[in-house]
């Protein structure tokens, strides 16, 4: 994290007990109100995070804007232009409430007029330093992918000096700063030394990596060849990416990127189209592992069914192949947006059972359990072993109109249909 932002370092250590990461100690700086208000009620160590809304109080632009409310979670969308306020409203139904990259030609006015957020640089004379919802500033895309580790560091120094007033700086990076093809110090100093908000782009079901022979297992959160074209990579890659995070100990949100369609270069090969139920289980799966944002690649440059924007081809183009994805963005999305109270929670740190990658929070007198298949293991029931402090005997089921039965044991067995399925639980304390 960059250094010239004192306060960046929040990080919210409300348990007595202590919170480790790895084998990663963090002390905090501040402690999160809600945080404290909303988990006591859950005798459990909790998660190290960055502070959750509190985090962007300490940026005067991401602040006055809203970003500091716990009902806000930023879902961004990469290189889907707006030129009207219809575009606009199309978008921010479909669950999009931030951009980047985006003509030079548009107005600031169709941003504030329709709440949503620009984080970029200045598109034109109408962006200001007035201007509300210019929240952030994008010092670069893929930087370790473009240049050798030293003229990178020393390009991402200049673009953060240069960061406006009350901006937060994000950068987004390529998978080389999770593998071991880098040398961690390069890929940590990339990841920490810049910014405040950061994220990685890999899409893993559709482009070839996942094909290549011999297979390259070489991230520092190992994806194993046979599960490597499934939701679980994608949670896999924010672990790894806050690993890389914490190793200054101090914490900034990480975002996450999931293809609308194809994430693969216009020179192919063409190797897949990310499905509706594959792109809501990416997502969900990055959630689950933390992830404080999603941002969606809005291009499909190989394949089929392409096109510079995609969200935006959905709206104007009759029959589009891609509908079926952006129906389940949008889906997905306004999920996220019902939810984002409890996302916006701290964590508790709990293992519920072998095969699973699990998010636990509480709020308001219940618990919500986030689950998935870790991707060691083909689809099928699970077993969840609920911690003591949960008392309840029935979970509901988050939009899918049903409820489970638990055990006098404090268990309860559901199915995961598919390695993509994920259910969301809420149970009373």
């Amino acid at each position: 994290m960059r250094t010239v932002t004192v306060k960046n370092s929040v990080l919210a250590l409300t348990s007595a007990v202590g919170i480790i990461l790895g084998s990663t100690a963090c002390t905090n700086e501040a402690t999160s109100s809600l945080a404290s208000a909303s988990n006591h009620d859950l005798d459990l160590p909790r998660i190290p995070w960055e502070g959750g809304p509190d985090y962007w109080k300490s940026f005067a632009k991401a602040n006055g804007a809203g970003w500091a409310d716990p009902t806000f979670f930023p879902i961004g969308i990469w290189y889907n232009g707006i030129s009207s306020d219809e575009e606009a409203m199309y978008d921010k139904d479909h669950g999009i409430n931030t951009y980047m990259g985006m003509a030079d030609t548009t107005p600031y006015s169709l941003f504030e007029d329709n709440d949503l957020f620009w984080i970029g640089g200045a598109l034109n004379d109408s962006f200001t330093s007035e201007s509300r919802n210019w929240v952030g500033s994008l010092l670069d895309d893929e930087v370790d992918g473009r240049f050798s580790p030293s003229d990178g560091r020393q390009h991402l120094e200049k673009l953060s000096k240069a960061v406006p007033e009350g901006n937060f700086a994000y950068a987004n990076f390529t998978q080389m700063v999770i593998s071991k093809y880098m040398d961690q110090t390069d890929a940590q100093a990339y990841v920490n030394d810049y910014t405040d908000a950061v994220s990685l782009d890999m899409y893993w079901y559709s482009i070839p990596y996942c094909d290549l022979k011999p297979y390259q297992n070489t991230h520092i959160v190992p994806i194993d060849e046979q599960r490597c074209r499934t939701a679980s990579s994608y949670g896999k890659s924010v672990k790894a990416l806050r690993q890389q995070d914490s190793a200054d100990g101090k914490l900034q949100p990480i975002w996450q990127f999931v293809e609308n369609l194809n994430g693969g270069p216009g020179e192919g090969p063409f190797q897949a189209n990310i499905q509706a139920g594959e792109l809501q289980g990416a997502v969900m799966s990055s959630i689950i592992n933390e992830a404080r944002g999603i941002i969606y690649f809005n291009q499909s440059l190989s394949g089929p069914c392409g096109g510079g924007s995609i969200l935006r081809l959905s709206q104007i183009t009759a029959g589009f192949c891609g509908t079926t994805q952006m129906d389940a963005l949008k889906e997905v999305n306004s999920k996220i947006r019902e939810l984002a109270p409890i996302l916006n929670t701290q964590s508790f740190s709990y293992t519920f059972g072998d095969g699973l990658e699990t998010m636990l929070k509480s709020r308001d007198g219940y618990a919500y359990i986030f689950s998935m298949l870790d991707g060691s293991s083909d689809p099928g029931e699970r077993t969840l072993a609920l911690p003591d402090s949960i008392r309840g005997r029935s979970a509901d089921v988050l939009f899918e109109n049903r409820s489970v039965h638990i055990g006098e044991s404090g268990s309860f067995t559901d199915s995961f249909s598919d390695e993509y399925a994920y259910h969301i639980y809420r149970v009373a304390l």
